[in-house]
């Protein structure tokens, strides 16, 4: 046995374990080196009937995105090498990827985890297998960075997460390089297909793929994708502190008036900025918007440091926030006190919101 195919086999080992060991797990095969090379390994499982002694078959699931000329073609091929491997059962997905509002890169994506999540459900499993290897997640960081993107995009992808129903989401593979799984099918004598668009140079990450990170190992040697995805590791656990940080201090914050979301502007400005801001985006969130850009954040931070009622700043997804000062609450207070039984002053027509950041829908509730 190839000493890769050994460390393969002790990777997604380690995966299953770390699942709790799942009775029956899905491969997601395009054909490439990658996803094959996973199939051949799960496959070895498969045959023997067991993890660790834990029962375990495997299935597999084909999405055809139809987004090439014989790309059915290439989809059944698969399925048959997939078949020829032992994995059952094996089907096609084929999907419709609309590109509205998003990228294709991104459409596409959401097309394969849709078809993902109800293969999943389908066939029961527990599981869902993903090809990514360490090139893939250096390539992930350095579209972050190029993005300007926060410390969650910069960790990059995670062995494991939720995402396609009630199965998990592994990705076994992390570890290894691209060139780890092309030797992995040379070895189990199976023959990839090579998608052509991932030397396209009109997608962002095929470009990163062939262009940037060969010249950056050129220009500052080799290992630069393993720095890359070390760097992606060790920012998951700092992305996952500050997220459990950040949640917990907006649930003990957070305040509901009716579909409005209220947060104290003084506690919030007691907040490390890291937390701050995550607290903000989550109150947004909440309220039924989308997650804001960098700058979109800083407008709504900068609420807190203006004089009096300021806003509304607006945010994606349909959610407007402003500041509701001290000064408000008192005038409030006091006009509700002269409105009293002889009709003098006016009564606040809404409750009071003051010194408190607030954020609303803009959009009707869905029905």
């Amino acid at each position: 046995m190839a000493p890769v195919v050994g460390t393969a086999r002790k990777l997604l080992q380690n995966a299953l374990a770390g699942a709790g060991y799942p009775r029956h797990v899905l491969v997601a095969c395009s054909g490439g080196p990658d996803s094959l090379a996973l199939a051949a390994v799960a496959a070895y499982f498969a045959r023997r009937g067991h993890v660790d002694g834990h029962p375990l078959t495997v299935g597999a699931v084909v999405v055809d995105h139809q987004l090439q000329e014989g790309s059915g073609e290439v989809a059944a091929r698969t399925a048959e090498a997939l078949q020829d491997l032992g994995l059952q059962p094996v089907e096609i997905r084929t999907v419709t990827v609309a590109g509205a509002g998003m990228g294709p890169e991104a459409a596409a994506r959401e097309a394969r985890h849709a078809a993902l999540e109800a293969a999943a459900g389908g066939q029961g499993a527990q599981a869902v297998l993903l090809g990514h290897t360490l090139d893939d997640q250096a390539e992930q960081v350095l579209l972050g960075l190029a993005r300007g993107s926060g410390t969650r995009s910069l960790a990059g992808m995670r062995p494991a997460r939720p995402g396609a129903g009630n199965a998990v989401l592994l990705r076994p593979f992390l570890e290894l390089r691209r060139a780890d799984t092309e030797e992995i099918c040379a070895v189990e004598e199976l023959d990839p297909w090579h998608d052509p668009t991932n030397s396209d140079p009109s997608f962002a990450r095929s470009r990163t793929r062939v262009e940037v990170l060969p010249h950056l190992e050129e220009k500052l040697g080799p290992g630069v994708a393993e720095s890359l995805a070390r760097t992606a590791a060790i920012l998951q656990l700092d992305a996952d502190y500050l997220e459990d940080v950040a949640e917990s201090t907006y649930a003990s914050l957070v305040v509901r008036d009716g579909r409005d979301l209220s947060l104290p502007e003084e506690e919030l400005r007691a907040l490390a900025p890291a937390i701050r801001f995550r607290v903000i985006a989550k109150a947004a969130a909440d309220a039924g918007g989308q997650q804001p850009s960098y700058r979109r954040l800083l407008a709504a931070e900068a609420l807190l440091r203006r004089q009096g009622s300021a806003g509304p700043v607006e945010l994606p997804g349909g959610v407007a926030v402003y500041r509701l000062s001290l000064a408000q609450l008192e005038e409030s207070k006091d006009a509700a006190a002269a409105g009293a039984p002889d009709g003098t002053g006016s009564v606040p027509r809404e409750p009071a919101r003051c010194g408190k950041l607030v954020f609303r829908p803009q959009k009707p509730p869905a029905k």
